[in-house]
Protein backbone atom coordinates (compact mmCIF):
# COMPACT_ATOMS: atom_id res chain seq x y z
CA UNK A 1 0.00 0.00 0.00
CA UNK A 2 1.62 3.16 -0.71
CA UNK A 3 1.97 6.14 1.41
CA UNK A 4 -0.84 8.02 0.25
CA UNK A 5 -2.95 5.83 0.89
CA UNK A 6 -1.71 4.63 4.40
CA UNK A 7 -2.13 8.06 5.19
CA UNK A 8 -5.67 8.52 4.31
CA UNK A 9 -7.05 5.17 5.52
CA UNK A 10 -5.04 5.95 9.08
CA UNK A 11 -6.72 9.77 9.18
CA UNK A 12 -10.55 8.18 8.11
CA UNK A 13 -10.07 5.24 10.47
CA UNK A 14 -9.57 8.41 13.15
CA UNK A 15 -12.34 10.29 11.64
CA UNK A 16 -14.50 7.46 11.97
CA UNK A 17 -13.61 6.42 15.56
CA UNK A 18 -14.04 9.79 16.82
CA UNK A 19 -17.34 10.58 14.69
CA UNK A 20 -18.39 7.40 16.08
CA UNK A 21 -18.00 8.03 19.88
CA UNK A 22 -18.77 11.48 19.40
CA UNK A 23 -22.25 10.38 18.12
CA UNK A 24 -23.23 8.09 21.17
CA UNK A 25 -21.94 10.39 23.73
CA UNK A 26 -24.41 12.77 21.96
CA UNK A 27 -27.03 10.15 22.18
CA UNK A 28 -26.42 9.97 25.82
CA UNK A 29 -26.69 13.90 26.08
CA UNK A 30 -29.83 14.05 24.69
CA UNK A 31 -31.60 11.39 26.33
CA UNK A 32 -30.28 12.44 29.34
CA UNK A 33 -31.31 15.79 28.47
CA UNK A 34 -34.30 14.71 27.74
CA UNK A 35 -34.97 12.53 30.92
CA UNK A 36 -34.20 15.71 33.16
CA UNK A 37 -36.69 17.59 31.26
CA UNK A 38 -39.52 15.35 32.12
CA UNK A 39 -38.17 14.65 35.73
CA UNK A 40 -38.51 18.64 36.14
CA UNK A 41 -42.25 18.48 34.82
CA UNK A 42 -43.39 15.55 36.73
CA UNK A 43 -41.53 16.47 40.38
CA UNK A 44 -43.57 20.47 39.42
CA UNK A 45 -46.77 18.13 39.06
CA UNK A 46 -46.45 15.72 41.71
CA UNK A 47 -45.64 18.79 44.05
CA UNK A 48 -48.89 20.43 43.04
CA UNK A 49 -51.37 18.05 42.97
CA UNK A 50 -49.80 16.77 46.26
CA UNK A 51 -50.45 20.84 48.10
CA UNK A 52 -53.72 21.05 46.13
CA UNK A 53 -56.22 22.15 49.18
CA UNK A 54 -58.90 20.40 47.70
CA UNK A 55 -56.90 17.76 47.23
CA UNK A 56 -55.93 17.28 50.85
CA UNK A 57 -59.38 18.39 52.08
CA UNK A 58 -60.87 15.36 49.64
CA UNK A 59 -59.17 12.84 51.88
CA UNK A 60 -61.47 13.92 54.70
CA UNK A 61 -64.55 13.04 52.06
CA UNK A 62 -66.33 9.97 52.44
CA UNK A 63 -65.21 9.35 48.81
CA UNK A 64 -62.07 10.66 48.16
CA UNK A 65 -61.97 9.48 44.22
CA UNK A 66 -65.00 11.11 43.35
CA UNK A 67 -62.91 14.89 43.88
CA UNK A 68 -59.48 14.03 43.17
CA UNK A 69 -60.36 11.92 39.94
CA UNK A 70 -61.35 15.33 38.16
CA UNK A 71 -58.71 16.57 39.40
CA UNK A 72 -56.06 14.10 38.69
CA UNK A 73 -57.17 13.65 34.69
CA UNK A 74 -57.31 17.23 34.20
CA UNK A 75 -53.60 17.63 35.53
CA UNK A 76 -52.61 15.17 33.72
CA UNK A 77 -53.42 16.39 30.48
CA UNK A 78 -52.85 19.44 31.01
CA UNK A 79 -49.27 18.38 31.18
CA UNK A 80 -48.77 15.64 29.24
CA UNK A 81 -47.51 13.26 31.09
CA UNK A 82 -48.80 9.07 31.19
CA UNK A 83 -50.43 9.02 34.63
CA UNK A 84 -51.06 10.98 37.43
CA UNK A 85 -52.50 8.87 40.88
CA UNK A 86 -53.12 9.85 44.46
CA UNK A 87 -53.02 7.08 46.96
CA UNK A 88 -54.03 7.77 50.74
CA UNK A 89 -51.51 6.23 53.50
CA UNK A 90 -51.91 2.60 52.86
CA UNK A 91 -51.40 2.73 49.59
CA UNK A 92 -55.22 2.36 47.60
CA UNK A 93 -55.37 4.63 44.82
CA UNK A 94 -57.70 7.58 44.26
CA UNK A 95 -57.39 8.19 40.94
CA UNK A 96 -55.69 6.33 38.04
CA UNK A 97 -55.75 6.81 33.90
CA UNK A 98 -57.85 3.53 33.93
CA UNK A 99 -60.76 3.70 36.49
CA UNK A 100 -61.56 -0.07 36.92
CA UNK A 101 -58.27 0.53 39.20
CA UNK A 102 -59.40 2.81 41.35
CA UNK A 103 -60.25 1.55 45.11
CA UNK A 104 -57.09 -0.94 44.21
CA UNK A 105 -53.74 -1.23 46.29
CA UNK A 106 -50.71 0.10 43.50
CA UNK A 107 -48.30 -2.55 42.51
CA UNK A 108 -45.17 -0.68 43.34
CA UNK A 109 -43.73 -0.18 47.01
CA UNK A 110 -44.91 3.63 48.22
CA UNK A 111 -43.04 3.69 51.23
CA UNK A 112 -40.55 5.72 49.99
CA UNK A 113 -43.05 8.82 49.88
CA UNK A 114 -44.55 7.94 53.11
CA UNK A 115 -41.56 8.15 54.70
CA UNK A 116 -41.50 11.53 54.01
CA UNK A 117 -38.77 11.62 50.88
CA UNK A 118 -39.03 11.86 47.50
CA UNK A 119 -38.75 9.03 45.11
CA UNK A 120 -37.76 9.50 41.12
CA UNK A 121 -37.19 6.06 38.93
CA UNK A 122 -38.23 3.29 36.60
CA UNK A 123 -41.04 0.82 37.75
CA UNK A 124 -43.01 -1.13 36.09
CA UNK A 125 -46.43 -1.08 37.54
CA UNK A 126 -49.79 -1.19 35.43
CA UNK A 127 -49.55 0.71 32.48
CA UNK A 128 -45.70 -0.64 31.74
CA UNK A 129 -42.37 0.32 32.89
CA UNK A 130 -42.06 4.38 33.40
CA UNK A 131 -40.38 6.85 34.45
CA UNK A 132 -41.74 8.22 37.39
CA UNK A 133 -42.00 10.26 40.79
CA UNK A 134 -43.08 10.07 43.92
CA UNK A 135 -44.50 12.73 46.47
CA UNK A 136 -45.56 12.29 50.01
CA UNK A 137 -48.85 14.23 51.03
CA UNK A 138 -48.90 16.21 53.77
CA UNK A 139 -52.06 17.54 55.94
CA UNK A 140 -52.50 20.52 57.44
CA UNK A 141 -51.20 19.17 61.04
CA UNK A 142 -48.36 17.92 59.28
CA UNK A 143 -48.61 14.09 59.24
CA UNK A 144 -48.25 12.15 56.17
CA UNK A 145 -51.81 11.39 54.72
CA UNK A 146 -51.10 9.88 51.34
CA UNK A 147 -48.67 9.90 47.88
CA UNK A 148 -48.76 11.87 44.78
CA UNK A 149 -47.21 9.60 42.10
CA UNK A 150 -46.53 11.41 38.11
CA UNK A 151 -44.81 9.13 35.36
CA UNK A 152 -43.89 9.22 32.27
CA UNK A 153 -44.01 5.90 30.38
CA UNK A 154 -40.32 4.70 28.76
CA UNK A 155 -41.40 4.25 25.26
CA UNK A 156 -42.79 7.76 25.47
CA UNK A 157 -38.99 9.23 26.54
CA UNK A 158 -37.84 6.93 23.67
CA UNK A 159 -39.62 8.51 21.22
CA UNK A 160 -38.94 11.56 21.84
CA UNK A 161 -35.36 10.57 21.30
CA UNK A 162 -35.97 9.12 17.99
CA UNK A 163 -37.31 12.07 17.04
CA UNK A 164 -34.45 14.19 17.46
CA UNK A 165 -32.06 11.30 15.81
CA UNK A 166 -32.36 12.57 12.71
CA UNK A 167 -31.12 15.44 12.76
CA UNK A 168 -28.05 14.65 15.11
CA UNK A 169 -27.51 11.43 12.33
CA UNK A 170 -27.38 14.19 10.29
CA UNK A 171 -24.48 16.28 11.64
CA UNK A 172 -22.82 13.20 12.31
CA UNK A 173 -22.78 11.93 9.10
CA UNK A 174 -21.82 15.47 7.87
CA UNK A 175 -18.90 15.49 10.14
CA UNK A 176 -17.63 11.86 9.33
CA UNK A 177 -17.94 13.45 5.05
CA UNK A 178 -16.25 16.70 6.21
CA UNK A 179 -13.36 14.59 7.88
CA UNK A 180 -13.43 12.08 4.80
CA UNK A 181 -12.69 14.88 2.58
CA UNK A 182 -10.21 16.63 4.71
CA UNK A 183 -8.32 13.00 5.06
CA UNK A 184 -7.88 12.92 1.19
CA UNK A 185 -6.86 17.03 1.11
CA UNK A 186 -3.96 16.03 3.69
CA UNK A 187 -2.76 13.14 2.25
CA UNK A 188 -2.24 14.65 -0.96
CA UNK A 189 -0.75 17.48 0.87
CA UNK A 190 1.69 15.54 2.12
CA UNK A 191 2.27 13.13 -0.72
CA UNK A 192 2.96 16.47 -2.88
CA UNK A 193 5.26 17.80 -0.04
CA UNK A 194 7.68 14.62 -0.11
CA UNK A 195 7.94 15.16 -4.15
CA UNK A 196 5.41 11.80 -3.96
CA UNK A 197 7.95 9.20 -2.90
CA UNK A 198 7.66 6.76 -1.26
CA UNK A 199 9.24 5.80 2.48
CA UNK A 200 11.81 3.63 0.98
CA UNK A 201 12.81 5.86 -1.43
CA UNK A 202 13.01 8.47 1.48
CA UNK A 203 15.53 6.28 3.26
CA UNK A 204 17.40 5.57 0.06
CA UNK A 205 17.55 9.08 -0.49
CA UNK A 206 18.19 9.51 2.94
CA UNK A 207 21.22 7.32 3.67
CA UNK A 208 22.99 8.23 0.04
CA UNK A 209 23.43 11.80 0.79
CA UNK A 210 24.62 10.82 4.19
CA UNK A 211 27.01 8.54 2.63
CA UNK A 212 28.07 11.57 -0.13
CA UNK A 213 27.83 14.10 2.52
CA UNK A 214 30.21 12.59 4.92
CA UNK A 215 32.45 11.16 2.60
CA UNK A 216 33.58 13.78 -0.09
CA UNK A 217 36.87 15.49 1.39
CA UNK A 218 35.47 19.14 1.35
CA UNK A 219 33.68 20.77 4.30
CA UNK A 220 30.39 21.26 3.67
CA UNK A 221 27.97 23.67 6.44
CA UNK A 222 24.10 24.55 5.25
CA UNK A 223 22.11 26.90 7.15
CA UNK A 224 18.23 27.60 7.03
CA UNK A 225 16.05 30.53 6.13
CA UNK A 226 16.37 32.10 9.92
CA UNK A 227 20.43 31.57 9.84
CA UNK A 228 20.47 28.78 12.10
CA UNK A 229 23.04 25.54 11.12
CA UNK A 230 21.34 22.78 9.09
CA UNK A 231 24.02 20.37 7.87
CA UNK A 232 27.37 19.82 8.82
CA UNK A 233 29.68 17.46 7.20
CA UNK A 234 32.17 15.88 8.92
CA UNK A 235 35.22 17.95 7.17
CA UNK A 236 33.51 20.55 8.07
CA UNK A 237 33.38 19.52 11.96
CA UNK A 238 37.31 18.82 11.49
CA UNK A 239 37.97 22.11 9.59
CA UNK A 240 36.26 24.33 11.60
CA UNK A 241 36.45 22.37 15.23
CA UNK A 242 32.67 22.20 15.49
CA UNK A 243 30.43 18.92 16.63
CA UNK A 244 26.76 18.31 16.21
CA UNK A 245 25.92 20.19 19.14
CA UNK A 246 26.22 23.61 17.19
CA UNK A 247 23.27 22.08 15.39
CA UNK A 248 20.02 24.58 15.34
CA UNK A 249 22.10 27.45 16.70
CA UNK A 250 22.58 30.70 15.27
CA UNK A 251 25.63 30.74 12.50
CA UNK A 252 26.91 33.98 13.83
CA UNK A 253 27.20 32.56 17.18
CA UNK A 254 29.41 29.56 16.18
CA UNK A 255 31.43 30.17 13.30
CA UNK A 256 33.80 32.67 12.50
CA UNK A 257 33.01 36.22 11.71
CA UNK A 258 35.10 36.20 8.24
CA UNK A 259 32.60 32.43 7.27
CA UNK A 260 29.28 33.77 8.99
CA UNK A 261 29.22 36.69 6.44
CA UNK A 262 29.89 34.54 3.69
CA UNK A 263 25.91 33.02 3.53
CA UNK A 264 23.91 35.13 2.03
CA UNK A 265 26.76 36.90 -0.62
CA UNK A 266 27.30 33.87 -3.03
CA UNK A 267 29.92 34.31 -5.80
CA UNK A 268 31.43 32.41 -8.48
CA UNK A 269 34.84 33.04 -6.77
CA UNK A 270 36.53 31.20 -3.58
CA UNK A 271 37.22 33.18 -0.88
CA UNK A 272 40.62 32.56 1.09
CA UNK A 273 40.28 32.84 5.41
CA UNK A 274 41.85 31.96 8.32
CA UNK A 275 39.81 29.65 11.10
CA UNK A 276 41.44 29.39 13.51
CA UNK A 277 45.24 28.32 12.66
CA UNK A 278 43.67 27.06 9.30
CA UNK A 279 43.63 28.71 5.53
CA UNK A 280 40.51 27.65 4.36
CA UNK A 281 38.89 28.11 0.49
CA UNK A 282 35.63 29.14 1.23
CA UNK A 283 32.78 29.86 -1.20
CA UNK A 284 28.97 30.21 -0.61
CA UNK A 285 25.97 29.65 -2.41
CA UNK A 286 22.45 29.58 -2.21
CA UNK A 287 20.16 26.50 -1.59
CA UNK A 288 17.03 26.90 -3.83
CA UNK A 289 13.82 24.59 -4.05
CA UNK A 290 11.33 24.78 -6.63
CA UNK A 291 12.72 28.41 -7.19
CA UNK A 292 12.53 29.27 -3.43
CA UNK A 293 15.66 30.24 -1.60
CA UNK A 294 15.58 27.99 1.83
CA UNK A 295 18.69 28.70 3.32
CA UNK A 296 22.76 28.98 2.21
CA UNK A 297 25.51 26.45 1.59
CA UNK A 298 29.31 27.18 2.30
CA UNK A 299 31.87 24.67 0.70
CA UNK A 300 35.48 24.60 2.69
CA UNK A 301 38.27 22.98 1.15
CA UNK A 302 41.35 22.82 3.59
CA UNK A 303 44.73 25.45 1.66
CA UNK A 304 46.73 24.41 4.50
CA UNK A 305 49.05 22.74 2.85
CA UNK A 306 49.06 24.08 -0.14
CA UNK A 307 49.51 27.82 1.51
CA UNK A 308 52.33 25.52 2.66
CA UNK A 309 53.83 24.69 -0.41
CA UNK A 310 53.09 27.93 -1.79
CA UNK A 311 55.62 29.17 0.42
CA UNK A 312 57.89 26.51 0.53
CA UNK A 313 58.24 27.16 -3.16
CA UNK A 314 58.92 31.00 -2.57
CA UNK A 315 61.68 30.25 0.31
CA UNK A 316 63.45 28.05 -2.06
CA UNK A 317 63.12 30.34 -5.07
CA UNK A 318 64.85 32.89 -2.29
CA UNK A 319 67.14 30.29 -1.72
CA UNK A 320 68.32 29.30 -4.86
CA UNK A 321 68.54 33.06 -6.53
CA UNK A 322 70.73 33.63 -3.28
CA UNK A 323 72.91 30.69 -3.92
CA UNK A 324 72.99 31.78 -7.60
CA UNK A 325 74.00 35.28 -7.09
CA UNK A 326 76.80 33.93 -4.54
CA UNK A 327 78.02 31.96 -7.16
CA UNK A 328 78.21 34.54 -9.37
CA UNK A 329 80.36 36.86 -6.94
CA UNK A 330 82.28 33.76 -5.86
CA UNK A 331 83.36 33.50 -10.31
CA UNK A 332 84.04 37.07 -10.59
CA UNK A 333 86.38 36.64 -7.51
CA UNK A 334 87.97 33.86 -8.95
CA UNK A 335 89.08 35.97 -12.23
CA UNK A 336 90.17 38.25 -10.18
CA UNK A 337 92.54 36.21 -8.29
CA UNK A 338 93.47 33.96 -11.86
CA UNK A 339 93.94 37.51 -13.38
CA UNK A 340 96.62 38.67 -10.83
CA UNK A 341 98.14 35.32 -10.98
CA UNK A 342 99.07 35.43 -13.90
CA UNK A 343 100.20 38.93 -14.46
CA UNK A 344 102.48 37.97 -11.08
CA UNK A 345 100.75 39.87 -8.67
CA UNK A 346 100.73 37.23 -6.18
CA UNK A 347 101.39 39.83 -2.99
CA UNK A 348 97.78 41.17 -3.81
CA UNK A 349 96.33 37.91 -5.17
CA UNK A 350 97.05 37.24 -1.57
CA UNK A 351 95.84 40.06 -0.38
CA UNK A 352 92.78 40.38 -2.42
CA UNK A 353 91.73 36.79 -0.83
CA UNK A 354 92.35 37.96 2.76
CA UNK A 355 90.16 41.02 2.37
CA UNK A 356 87.03 38.90 0.58
CA UNK A 357 86.84 36.62 3.49
CA UNK A 358 84.56 33.48 3.19
CA UNK A 359 82.96 34.54 0.45
CA UNK A 360 79.54 34.71 1.48
CA UNK A 361 78.13 31.36 2.86
CA UNK A 362 74.80 30.42 2.86
CA UNK A 363 75.10 29.32 6.69
CA UNK A 364 77.46 32.03 7.74
CA UNK A 365 74.86 34.46 9.01
CA UNK A 366 75.17 36.13 12.64
CA UNK A 367 73.05 34.03 14.85
CA UNK A 368 73.30 34.94 18.90
CA UNK A 369 75.40 31.63 20.42
CA UNK A 370 72.48 32.31 22.96
CA UNK A 371 69.80 30.69 20.06
CA UNK A 372 70.03 27.06 20.33
CA UNK A 373 66.54 26.45 18.99
CA UNK A 374 67.67 24.49 16.04
CA UNK A 375 64.57 25.73 14.09
CA UNK A 376 64.87 28.89 15.10
CA UNK A 377 68.72 29.35 14.63
CA UNK A 378 68.15 27.80 10.96
CA UNK A 379 65.09 30.21 10.28
CA UNK A 380 67.38 33.48 11.23
CA UNK A 381 70.08 32.38 8.69
CA UNK A 382 67.94 31.74 6.09
CA UNK A 383 66.14 34.68 6.64
CA UNK A 384 69.36 36.88 7.31
CA UNK A 385 70.52 35.14 3.82
CA UNK A 386 67.87 36.68 1.89
CA UNK A 387 67.55 40.03 3.36
CA UNK A 388 71.17 40.38 2.80
CA UNK A 389 70.56 39.54 -0.79
CA UNK A 390 68.09 42.30 -0.92
CA UNK A 391 69.99 44.85 0.69
CA UNK A 392 68.55 44.49 4.21
CA UNK A 393 70.27 43.97 7.62
CA UNK A 394 68.66 41.12 9.61
CA UNK A 395 70.66 42.07 13.04
CA UNK A 396 69.63 39.36 16.32
CA UNK A 397 70.41 40.96 19.10
CA UNK A 398 73.79 39.18 21.16
CA UNK A 399 71.56 39.13 24.74
CA UNK A 400 69.42 36.92 22.93
CA UNK A 401 68.57 33.95 24.57
CA UNK A 402 66.18 31.13 22.83
CA UNK A 403 65.55 27.20 23.85
CA UNK A 404 63.97 24.48 21.81
CA UNK A 405 60.15 24.24 23.73
CA UNK A 406 58.65 21.36 21.92
CA UNK A 407 56.71 23.50 19.50
CA UNK A 408 56.95 24.53 16.28
CA UNK A 409 54.99 28.00 17.88
CA UNK A 410 58.23 30.06 17.90
CA UNK A 411 58.72 29.60 14.05
CA UNK A 412 55.23 30.09 12.62
CA UNK A 413 55.27 33.77 15.25
CA UNK A 414 59.04 34.85 14.16
CA UNK A 415 58.64 33.93 10.43
CA UNK A 416 55.72 35.92 10.06
CA UNK A 417 57.09 38.64 12.01
CA UNK A 418 60.30 39.09 10.24
CA UNK A 419 58.67 38.34 6.58
CA UNK A 420 56.46 41.57 7.33
CA UNK A 421 58.97 43.38 8.67
CA UNK A 422 61.20 42.73 5.06
CA UNK A 423 57.57 43.72 3.09
CA UNK A 424 57.72 47.12 4.58
CA UNK A 425 61.50 48.30 5.02
CA UNK A 426 61.96 47.51 1.29
CA UNK A 427 65.58 47.80 0.59
CA UNK A 428 68.60 49.16 2.25
CA UNK A 429 66.34 48.70 5.13
CA UNK A 430 67.28 47.24 9.03
CA UNK A 431 65.15 44.87 11.17
CA UNK A 432 66.17 44.01 14.58
CA UNK A 433 65.18 40.78 16.36
CA UNK A 434 65.26 40.19 20.43
CA UNK A 435 64.42 36.36 21.63
CA UNK A 436 64.26 35.33 25.37
CA UNK A 437 63.00 32.32 26.84
CA UNK A 438 62.78 30.61 30.16
CA UNK A 439 60.36 27.71 32.31
CA UNK A 440 57.60 30.89 32.04
CA UNK A 441 57.39 30.96 28.33
CA UNK A 442 59.02 33.14 25.28
CA UNK A 443 59.16 36.60 24.04
CA UNK A 444 59.72 37.81 20.82
CA UNK A 445 59.97 41.28 19.80
CA UNK A 446 61.01 42.48 16.01
CA UNK A 447 61.95 45.89 15.05
CA UNK A 448 62.29 47.51 11.80
CA UNK A 449 62.79 51.35 10.15
CA UNK A 450 59.89 50.89 7.94
CA UNK A 451 57.24 53.27 7.74
CA UNK A 452 55.80 51.71 10.84
CA UNK A 453 51.96 50.56 11.93
CA UNK A 454 49.61 54.04 12.66
CA UNK A 455 47.69 53.61 15.68
CA UNK A 456 44.48 54.08 14.56
CA UNK A 457 45.02 50.79 12.52
CA UNK A 458 47.00 48.99 15.04
CA UNK A 459 44.02 46.64 16.44
CA UNK A 460 42.50 45.91 12.70
CA UNK A 461 46.12 44.45 11.72
CA UNK A 462 45.11 41.03 14.01
CA UNK A 463 41.72 40.92 11.65
CA UNK A 464 41.65 38.16 9.29
CA UNK A 465 41.93 39.00 5.88
CA UNK A 466 43.06 42.82 6.10
CA UNK A 467 46.83 44.07 5.02
CA UNK A 468 47.97 47.05 4.88
CA UNK A 469 49.85 46.05 1.65
CA UNK A 470 48.79 46.04 -1.82
CA UNK A 471 46.16 42.76 -2.36
CA UNK A 472 48.23 41.74 -5.55
CA UNK A 473 48.19 38.20 -4.38
CA UNK A 474 44.84 37.55 -4.68
CA UNK A 475 43.34 37.71 -1.05
CA UNK A 476 46.35 35.76 0.56
CA UNK A 477 47.23 38.84 2.81
CA UNK A 478 46.07 39.69 6.05
CA UNK A 479 46.95 36.48 7.34
CA UNK A 480 50.67 36.25 8.97
CA UNK A 481 49.37 39.14 11.71
CA UNK A 482 46.03 37.00 12.43
CA UNK A 483 47.95 33.83 12.64
CA UNK A 484 50.01 35.52 15.14
CA UNK A 485 47.62 36.74 17.82
CA UNK A 486 46.02 33.28 17.50
CA UNK A 487 49.17 31.61 18.15
CA UNK A 488 49.73 33.77 21.08
CA UNK A 489 46.16 33.63 22.29
CA UNK A 490 46.30 29.87 22.34
CA UNK A 491 49.66 29.94 24.16
CA UNK A 492 47.91 32.06 26.79
CA UNK A 493 50.31 35.41 25.19
CA UNK A 494 49.92 38.54 23.86
CA UNK A 495 50.49 41.01 20.77
CA UNK A 496 51.44 44.18 21.72
CA UNK A 497 52.40 46.87 18.58
CA UNK A 498 54.43 50.09 19.34
CA UNK A 499 56.60 52.37 17.57
CA UNK A 500 60.31 50.78 17.46
CA UNK A 501 63.40 52.89 17.84
CA UNK A 502 64.84 52.31 14.42
CA UNK A 503 61.86 54.86 13.61
CA UNK A 504 59.36 51.90 12.11
CA UNK A 505 56.93 49.23 13.56
CA UNK A 506 57.71 47.43 17.19
CA UNK A 507 55.76 44.05 17.75
CA UNK A 508 56.48 41.81 20.82
CA UNK A 509 55.09 38.33 20.93
CA UNK A 510 54.86 36.72 24.49
CA UNK A 511 53.77 32.67 24.91
CA UNK A 512 53.22 31.14 27.78
CA UNK A 513 54.48 27.74 28.86
CA UNK A 514 54.58 25.05 25.97
CA UNK A 515 51.66 22.37 26.81
CA UNK A 516 52.45 18.91 26.86
CA UNK A 517 53.03 16.97 23.79
CA UNK A 518 50.50 15.25 21.91
CA UNK A 519 49.75 12.76 19.18
CA UNK A 520 48.53 15.76 16.70
CA UNK A 521 52.17 16.78 15.69
CA UNK A 522 52.46 20.44 14.58
CA UNK A 523 49.99 22.37 14.07
CA UNK A 524 48.24 23.39 10.90
CA UNK A 525 50.47 25.95 10.05
CA UNK A 526 53.59 25.75 12.34
CA UNK A 527 55.65 25.71 9.18
CA UNK A 528 53.86 28.76 7.99
CA UNK A 529 57.30 31.27 8.17
CA UNK A 530 59.57 28.08 8.22
CA UNK A 531 58.52 27.80 4.83
CA UNK A 532 58.36 31.39 3.82
CA UNK A 533 62.44 31.42 4.01
CA UNK A 534 63.64 27.63 3.66
CA UNK A 535 65.02 25.49 6.39
CA UNK A 536 68.80 25.32 6.74
CA UNK A 537 70.99 23.06 9.34
CA UNK A 538 73.59 25.74 10.69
Amino acid sequence: MSLRSQLFFLQLLIVLVIVLVAGTVAVRMQEQQIRDAYQSRMVGVARSVAQLPSVVDAFDDEDPSAVIQPIAELTRQATGVTYVVVTDETGIRYSHPNPDLIGRMVSTDPSVPLSGETFVGTQTGTLGESWRVKVPIWSADGSIIGTASVGTLESTLAADLQEDLPVLLAWLVAAALAGTAGSIWISRLIWRRIYRLEPEEIAALLETRDAMLHGIGEGVVAIDERGRVAVLNDEAKRLLDLSDEVKGQPATAVLEPSLARMFGSAGDADETVLVGERVLLARSSDAVVDGRRVGSVLVLRDRTELHQLLLDLDGARDVTQALRSQAHEFANKMHVISGLLELGQTGKAVDFISRSGHGGSVVSGDVSPGVTDPDTASLLMAKTTICAEKGISLIVDESSTFEADGTTDPVTVLGNLVDNSVDAVGSNGTIHVQLTSDASGCSIAVSDDGPGIPEDVRERVFTSGFSTKDAAGGGSRGFGLALVQRVAERRSGSVTVSESVLGGAHIEVTLGPAPAPTSSGRSALAAHSAGAGGVLTP
